[in-house]
């Protein structure tokens, strides 16, 4: 039995975030179980991070938060809706937060793939190939 939902979200692709989230609320129904949205912020390259301002990860981190409670409040998710913010590469941090959590079950949306896809492999398809728990991937 599922009781616990991991919905990651992709702040680049939030138009995808409407389809996951409703597929997480619609498996529960009336039975009740946790919901957490995740975001990862990706590391800047240090290269890069030389050019940016000092706190570019902490605004990150707060603008992430607040758009996760934002779509905790517009799709009418129950109070104990758990957001996490994590940062690194969103592979490893939505295995590891799943791993960390107890998730039964991962929704994550994938696009179409391209040819790069093939060959380096898409974040959800990482997550589909490693993950201990059981996957639903939503296009």
């Amino acid at each position: 039995m599922i009781k616990n939902i991991l919905v990651p979200i992709d702040m680049a692709h939030a138009e995808r975030g409407a389809t996951m989230i409703n597929q997480a609320r619609e498996m529960f129904g009336n039975k009740g179980g946790d919901i957490t949205l995740l975001h990862v912020v990706q590391e800047i390259p240090a290269y890069v991070r030389a050019e940016m301002p000092s706190d570019l990860d902490d605004k990150a981190i707060t603008d992430s938060k607040a758009h996760l409670q934002n779509l905790i409040e517009n799709y009418n998710l129950p109070e104990t809706t758990k957001i996490k913010v994590r940062q690194g590469n969103p592979f490893h941090e939505i295995l590891a937060e799943a791993k960390e959590s107890g998730t039964d079950l991962i929704v994550i949306a994938s696009h179409q793939p391209g040819i790069t896809d093939y060959l380096l492999g898409s974040v959800a398809g990482q997550v589909v190939r490693h993950s201990k728990c059981s996957v639903l991937v939503l296009r």
